[in-house]
């Protein structure tokens, strides 16, 4: 029997963000590695969760001494459960605006757990340097949010966290994707923001009920604009022919590597990496889409696949994962792997979807009444009255 559409809602929102969650939790051990040196230090593919990929991960890396790994989730869950946060207080659309007044204000007043530093910090002391830049631009700066991503690193920073905004677009493509690139232009520029736009229509699209992988990939494609387009273009036509990611990771990558700025070696960026561009494109949210289409819609097998295909491996995996829960739900999401990650990050990771899914039913009645308004307008013209 079908589900109630509330309940059908609630069951894809949370399979949309805890899905995230888990593939954020699970990718951040493999963050900035190759396929190969992930394999050689779990003696194989990443199957779960599995510890920090480098033992001294306190000092290993002074400026970023996080605990990766471990079921921890990362900053790309802390923004999102933070964007869900500001969606819950404003209940309508967000813009730019929303961003310096409501999200800024939680990034550096609100202490919360952070699993990487096991303690309760600021979201400021965890988020990187390009996410820095919101509270830098927007509380210090006071520069208008609608360009204050303009200088920024251009990278997957705003793409990360913007599954909510398809949410609350859902089955609104259009809608979805004008609103990303509107909140996305406090924090990015260029492919960064285009990114932010077509993941959350991705993710509108699939949360749609009879959405499918191929009709995903065709919303994607036809709101996508310059590099991203050809890139996720090119992403789908090779993925189209793996069978098994586990043998088609070198051919994702290089499809993706004439669009990607950060070149061979992701802990060492080209010299013209991240800047603005008409033909380039963030690499993950390609690699994501394609990692959905080789697993044929599968959540489980699209988030290790972008786990195990290493560099921003958490960010891709949290695109991966959001696409394919948005499309099965929550029980799409193996439940023992929500439950190690709840357990190992110390936080319920299914809490946001009741609210997003709450929140997405105000601003659907809000957005009923907009249109009624406007109809009435539109008959009166219609009928030639005043």
């Amino acid at each position: 029997m079908a589900l109630p559409l509330q309940d059908m809602l609630v069951t894809k929102s949370t399979g949309a963000l805890a899905g995230a969650a888990v593939g954020d939790a699970l990718g951040g051990a493999a963050e900035g590695n190759s396929p190969e040196a992930i394999q050689r230090r779990y003696g194989g593919f990443i199957e779960g969760i599995v510890p920090p990929f480098l033992d001294d991960w306190r000092n290993a890396r002074p400026i970023a001494p996080y605990h990766k790994g471990d079921g921890h989730i990362t900053d790309d869950t802390l923004m999102t459960t933070a964007l869900v946060d500001v969606y819950d207080t404003v209940r309508d659309h967000l813009d730019a605006h929303a961003v310096a007044q409501h999200l800024v204000p939680l990034l550096i007043g609100d202490k919360r757990w952070v699993p990487e530093l096991e303690s309760e910090a600021l979201l400021l002391h965890r988020v990187f340097l390009a996410e820095k830049w919101l509270v830098a631009r927007l509380h210090y700066g006071h520069v208008d949010p609608r360009s204050a991503g303009v200088g920024n690193i251009v990278n997957c920073g705003a793409t990360m966290y913007a599954a909510p905004i398809g949410i609350v677009n859902t089955a609104n493509p259009e809608a979805a994707y004008a609103e990303a690139i509107d909140v996305a232009g406090a924090h990015q520029s260029s492919y960064g923001r285009e990114a932010a736009g077509v993941f959350a229509a991705a993710v509108a699209e699939a949360m749609r009920p009879g959405a499918d992988v191929d009709s995903i990939v065709a919303t994607a494609l036809r709101l996508a604009k310059d590099g991203t387009a050809h890139a996720i273009e090119a992403v789908a036509e090779a993925a189209a022919r793996v069978t098994d990611w586990r043998s088609g990771l070198a051919a994702l990558r290089r499809a993706v590597e004439p669009f990607d700025t950060v070149g061979p070696d992701y802990r060492a960026p080209a010299m013209d990496a991240r800047i603005p561009s008409r033909t380039k494109s963030i690499e993950e949210l390609p690699i994501a889409l394609g990692m959905v289409i080789a697993a044929r819609g599968d959540y489980r097998e699209a988030v290790l696949g972008a786990v195990n295909y290493g560099r921003d491996s958490d960010s891709i995996a949290v695109m991966a994962g959001s696409i394919t829960g948005a499309l099965g739900g929550l029980d799409a999401v193996p439940a023992a792997w929500v439950a190690d990650v709840s357990e190992g990050s110390r936080m319920d990771i299914t809490a946001t979807g009741p609210v997003i899914a709450a929140v997405a039913r105000d601003v659907w009645a809000a957005d009923a009444e907009r249109a009624a308004r406007v109809a009435d307008a539109r008959k009166h013209f219609h009928e030639g009255t005043a």
